[in-house]
């Protein structure tokens, strides 16, 4: 068109603004040209770190937890490899039938799937933890884009409901979440490694390109258990429960001479196989866990105190009779009235009168001495997890009621490891031997609590308990010479005592020539007519110290046959 007819046509800009123009231009090539200098050549670490991420991975490589072992190195707790599938929801390509067939190989609906792979702003999610092998494989076979595995380990139990309140269990992750396995954490938890990968598009593993930490493995352990001990002391006591409809039981063998657990079983138990049914009340390990007043098992270390202060002999004679005796106002029963009886006969049928006259002829300091010297009131120290001190008074504190009944059990709670570990002072003329879990290769070192005179003299009236005449002729092992102490207490139930309420126990040891095993049972609310310790838990050890006895080997040291038949003896006990 003719610029003179437009006038449009004869604008003139200001050359300033294209030079401007111009330079704004350079400065911004010369800025990028800058930064890509910068990032490039002086500082590329950034660029490196993104690029790396498209392709590269670092992967955790699982750490394998250490084997729990019993003392002969059977395995009590494993680890087994199994394969976790997981995905990366933003990368995740699946057709419709894929998805049924996906949902299907993990047990779970397909709105389930769905939803867990609908944040497409998370990297990393689980579809399904720990599946067997052979199902994996199947996953993997779909061939799915964001769909991987991821190598774990779950643990598995042999023993199964059997060792369960002493192995425990670990969680998914394998983290121990009751027994050994909680209390030994440290120990059989490994340190997870890791190393770097490539992966192509799909997720697979293309190249191994370096390992970054080594994964540390977790250390085995050897239990002190037997695994032929611990199934018969638990398939004695279960009986014993469900024969007698008892609320619930526990069972104690000790090595008299290392003071190793050999067996410790509770009724119910639980099976820590399976993670779906799983009862946090059938958790308790009773034995360790769980208090109760001794009862007459508690007479022992009352005679004991009285020979130890110089007081009495075991031929001194104590007036029972009428069967009753009065203290501040509170009436002492014995339910089987005698008239007298020495000290080991006051043992033999379990006297409460002779008992209390014992005890308050005592300085409170010297039987306070000895029933805290075996370690009542204070923690075992076994080592596993949950255990308690139970109840001991200071001495200051009681009135000659509570010293009268504390003789024969009342008043003090114990735990049945408790009160299995403080009978190895009669085991070991006095001692006091530690107790441990673990498999002592070199047994501590006991402690002196008693005079080896006053222990051997007690030794040989808990033998005369088992004998005809006592309250345990039904502990009797054919072929062995065995001591022992029954136990029956009523229940202590809203502040008070239950009347119709018992606990039953039993705590012995065998051959009484050189003791080599201590058993304790305790049987909780026997309902099926029988609650003595005598008829409830004498024969639990009768059966499981025979047992146990032929299986170490003990040379018998009562060949002969004895006498007559135990059913045919009258059990007497006092309450």
């Amino acid at each position: 068109m003719n610029p003179a007819v437009n006038p449009a046509l004869r604008l003139q800009l200001p050359a300033w603004r294209s030079r401007l123009m111009l330079l704004s231009l350079l400065a911004g090539f010369a800025v990028l040209i800058g930064r890509a200098i910068y990032l490039q050549g002086m500082h590329n670490d950034f660029l490196r770190e993104r690029g790396e991420a498209r392709y590269g991975r670092v992967i955790e490589i699982t750490a394998h937890r250490g084997i729990i072992m019993d003392r002969h190195g059977e395995p009590l707790a494993v680890s087994t490899p199994v394969e976790s599938v997981w995905a990366s929801p933003d990368d995740v390509r699946i057709a419709p039938e894929q998805e049924r067939q996906l949902s299907k190989l993990l047990a779970m609906s397909v709105s389930e799937l769905r939803k867990r792979l609908e944040d497409k702003r998370r990297d990393f999610v689980y579809l399904r933890r720990q599946l067997p092998p052979d199902d994996a494989a199947k996953v993997v076979s779909l061939h799915l884009p964001g769909v991987f595995l991821q190598r774990e380990y779950r643990r598995y139990y042999p023993a199964g409901e059997i060792a369960s309140h002493l192995v425990g269990f670990t969680s998914v992750d394998e983290t121990g979440q009751e027994g050994l396995e909680l209390a030994l954490q440290d120990w059989l938890a490994g340190k997870p490694g890791s190393r770097r990968v490539i992966k192509d598009r799909l997720g697979h593993i293309v190249e191994d390109v370096e390992s970054i930490r080594a994964p540390q493995e977790g250390r085995d352990l050897y239990l002190s258990i037997d695994s032929k001990i611990q199934y018969l002391a638990y398939r004695e006591l279960k009986n014993a429960v469900l024969s007698h409809k008892a609320r619930a039981g526990g069972i104690v063998v000790l090595d008299a001479k290392t003071g190793e657990v050999l067996a410790l079983a509770n009724y119910p138990s639980y099976n820590p196989n399976n993670r779906d049914t799983r009862d946090p009340e059938r958790y308790r390990n009773r034995a360790v866990t769980d208090l109760f007043e001794p009862g007459s098992t508690l007479k022992p270390f009352t005679a004991a105190a009285a020979l130890a202060a110089g007081l009495y002999t075991a031929d001194t004679v104590i007036q029972t009779a009428p069967g009753r005796l009065e203290v501040s106002g509170k009436t002492i029963h014995d339910a089987h009235p005698q008239g007298a009886l020495t000290v080991a006969q006051v043992i033999q049928k379990s006297s409460n009168v002779g008992a209390a006259k014992m005890a308050l002829s005592l300085p409170k300091e010297k039987l306070w001495s000895v029933l805290s010297g075996v370690g009542f009131g204070a923690l075992p120290q076994s080592g596993l997890p949950g255990e308690v001190a139970g109840r001991l008074r200071p001495y200051p504190s009681w009135r000659p009621i509570e010293q009268a009944t504390l003789s024969y059990g009342h008043g003090i709670s114990v735990s049945l490891l408790q009160l299995a570990r403080a009978y190895s002072i009669f085991t070991s003329d006095g001692e006091l031997t530690p107790l441990t879990i673990v498999r002592a290769d070199n047994p501590p070192t006991p402690e002196r609590v008693l005079k080896p005179q006053a222990a051997i003299a007690v030794r040989r009236m808990l033998e005369m308990a088992t004998q005809t005449g006592g309250t345990a002729p039904k502990a009797q092992v054919r072929g062995y010479r065995v001591a022992g102490k029954t136990g029956t207490a009523h229940k202590l139930e809203n502040g008070g005592y239950a009347p119709d309420k018992y606990v039953s126990s039993f705590v012995g040891f065998a051959p009484v020539t050189d003791p080599r095993l201590i058993v304790a049972v305790m049987i909780d609310d026997p309902r099926n007519g029988e609650y003595y310790g005598g008829l409830v838990a004498a024969p639990v050890f009768s059966t499981v110290m025979a047992g146990t006895l032929r299986l170490l080997a003990v040379p018998p040291d009562a060949p002969e046959a004895l006498g007559s038949p135990l059913d045919a003896v009258q059990i007497k006990e006092e309450v």
